[in-house]
C-alpha cells in the first residue's frame, strides 16, 4: 500500500461517532505527494455541506519540499467527492442540533485514490469522558491482575 493511514485518534475521545462515510478527496499534485509522505494533520478539521457539495476545512497538508511554486495553501478548503444522494442523506442527518462531520482517517485506496473516512459525531460531555477513562483504567488493572496470576 502506498502512503500511510493518518488517523484522528482524538476524535473517538472527544466525540461519540454514530455513523461513518467514505469520500474521495480532491487534491492538487503536490498535496498528493505530501499526503503519501504522511505530512498531514486532521485533528482540528471538520466538514460542511455548502450548496449541495461537501467541503473539508482545517485539514493541514504540509507543503511538499520539492514543490516550489506548485504548492498550495496548507489549510485551504478541499472538496469531498460523494454522490448527490449521499450528500442529501447526510444533510438530513446533520439537521438535528449538535451533530457534525469530522474526519476519522485519511488513506489511499487499493486503486491509488486519496480517500477520507468521515464520522457523524456528537460531542461527548465531560462526565462521559471521565467515565470512559475510569473504565479503561479498570480494564487495564484487570489485565495486569490476570497476567500476574
Amino acid at each position: 500500500m502506498a502512503g500511510r493511514v493518518i488517523q484522528n485518534k482524538r476524535a473517538f475521545y472527544e466525540y461519540l461517532i454514530t455513523d461513518k462515510f467514505e469520500a474521495g478527496l480532491v487534491l492538487k499534485g503536490t498535496e498528493v505527494k505530501s499526503l503519501r509522505e504522511g505530512n498531514v494533520s486532521i485533528v482540528d478539521s471538520f466538514a460542511k455541506i455548502e450548496e449541495g457539495d461537501i467541503f473539508l476545512y482545517n485539514m493541514h497538508i504540509a507543503p511538499y519540499e520539492a514543490g516550489n511554486i506548485f504548492n498550495s495553501s496548507p489549510l485551504r478548503k478541499r472538496k469531498l467527492l460523494l454522490h448527490k444522494s449521499e450528500i442529501k442523506r447526510l444533510a438530513g442527518k446533520l439537521s438535528p442540533k449538535g451533530l457534525t462531520l469530522i474526519p476519522l482517517k485519511v488513506y489511499f485506496s487499493s486503486r491509488g485514490w486519496a480517500k477520507i473516512e468521515l464520522g457523524l459525531a456528537k460531542p461527548k460531555k465531560l462526565f462521559d469522558k471521565r467515565q470512559e477513562m475510569k473504565t479503561k483504567e479498570h480494564e487495564k488493572d484487570m489485565r495486569k491482575a490476570i497476567k500476574g496470576i
